[in-house]
């Protein structure tokens, strides 16, 4: 990642030995709205799912973390992220009122809690996590 931060800087100052210096002041600020995409991208580029025996971590990106105790839990279940119901990736709000934290349009889990509201994130091992949780549960 920070080959390609490096990269795009090169080519923005290379290209802007080359224009008229009255349009460097553009090619500065293409620069760094180009690595501003990037770093955004490289923070939210997927989900980190770690379970212990206790709680549930799943983390999206640096500021985005979301500690359940196993103990909350009511019911696992799998289901789908679909667009019409969470209206595209990131963190996201349903019409049935859970929080997702959604990458994809894939697989998903569904947490249901004591009280609050549902949350859902995408996995790809849906149905293992969900087989983990329900074993901590009974």
């Amino acid at each position: 990642m920070l080959f390609v931060v490096l990269f795009i800087l090169s080519i923005g100052i290379i290209i802007t030995a080359f224009i008229p210096k009255e349009l460097a002041f553009i090619g500065i600020i293409l620069g760094a709205v180009s690595i501003l995409i990037l770093l955004v991208y490289w923070n939210y580029r997927g989900l980190k799912i770690t379970l212990t025996k206790n709680q549930l971590d799943v983390e999206y990106g640096i500021f985005n973390r979301k500690k359940i105790p196993i103990k909350k839990i009511t019911r696992c279940e799998i289901t789908k992220a679909h667009f019409r119901k969470y209206g595209g990736v990131g963190i996201r709000f349903g019409l049935d009122g859970s929080i997702a934290y959604n990458t994809d349009f894939g697989e998903a889990v569904k947490l249901t809690f004591q009280s609050g509201r549902p949350f859902v994130f995408s996995t790809r091992n849906s149905q293992e996590i969900c087989n983990l949780i329900d074993k901590l549960l009974n």
